[in-house]
């Protein structure tokens, strides 16, 4: 784990522009670069970004409704995986919710992503519900629930 080395900020235009650089380090099918441009231009979206010195290491954020929280994405740059990166952005956004009088933060994840569902179940994330056939009109999607 590399906690002490990570600084977590506020998505900048400069870190969205330099995800667009390197976005072959952060492979991940369940999200689209124009996507993350589109909420990072919505002024009901937080973006999030984790550093290590200036290294973009992975990003994350929330759409807030109301006084609710959609958890979008959680994604660490491939090499920096499995260190602890996605649950330091977890704990940033927890915070953040909390602060801002959040009730819930919602969610959905592939049924077959173990990792990230262990991640949600280690912060007390429950099972709501089941899209099926979400994901590429193939997988189902896990709808989880975070009561703060």
């Amino acid at each position: 784990m590399i906690k002490n080395d990570i600084k977590i900020t506020i998505m900048a235009s400069e870190d969205l522009e330099n995800i667009e650089k390197n976005i072959s380090n952060f492979s991940n099918n369940t999200w689209d670069f124009n996507t993350l441009v589109d909420e990072f231009k919505s002024s009901n979206s937080i973006l999030i970004v984790a550093k290590i010195n200036e290294e973009i290491v992975g990003f994350s954020g929330i759409k807030i409704i109301l006084d609710e929280a959609e958890l979008m994405n959680i994604i660490t740059k491939n090499i920096y995986r499995h260190s602890g990166i996605a649950s330091q952005m977890l704990d940033f956004l927890i915070s953040y919710c909390k602060d801002k009088k959040i009730k819930n933060i919602n969610l959905e994840v592939n049924i077959h992503n173990s990792i990230a569902i262990n991640l949600y179940k280690k912060y007390n994330f429950n099972e709501v519900g089941l899209r099926k056939k979400y994901y590429n009109k193939i997988d189902d999607a896990l709808l989880m629930t975070l009561n703060i």
